[in-house]
């Protein structure tokens, strides 16, 4: 049988995706790629070099449940970081909201923000990863 074998991306709608695409760059340090095509702009982030204990996680979340932040958010991001509370700062000093405290889980460090569109963001670092 075939069988998934790992996310192949995170795609989500900007009013202004140059905008946002860049302020990304600049305060979570994601290297973009070149634009695919005048309205689509992102990133290939590669999997080498990540953590031992860095998955990917795939989740359903029920359709009233307020993780998301607004009710209308469909999605929610999750990036692998190497420093939860050191992102944070950046995000916060770069224009984003933080959210709530940074949590310590058996399974990692997470922390959230509102980025300059109002889409909540988690961060996650798994336990000796954190620079």
């Amino acid at each position: 049988m075939a069988r998934v074998l790992g996310l192949g991306g995170v795609f989500f709608k900007a009013q202004d995706p140059k905008a946002l695409a860049a302020w990304y760059q600049t305060n979570l340090g994601i290297t973009l790629d070149p634009p695919y095509g005048d309205d689509c702009f992102g990133a290939s982030l590669r999997v080498e070099g990540l953590p031992a204990d860095a998955m990917q996680v795939w989740s359903i979340f029920s359709k009233g449940t307020e993780y998301f932040g607004r009710p209308e958010q469909q999605f929610l991001i999750n990036f692998l970081v190497d420093d939860v509370p050191g992102l944070l700062a950046q995000v916060e000093a770069g224009g984003g909201k933080r959210l709530g405290d940074v949590q310590e889980e058996s399974y990692g460090t997470f922390g959230w923000f509102e980025d300059p569109e109002g889409n909540k963001v988690e961060l996650w670092s798994p336990h000796g990863s954190e620079g």
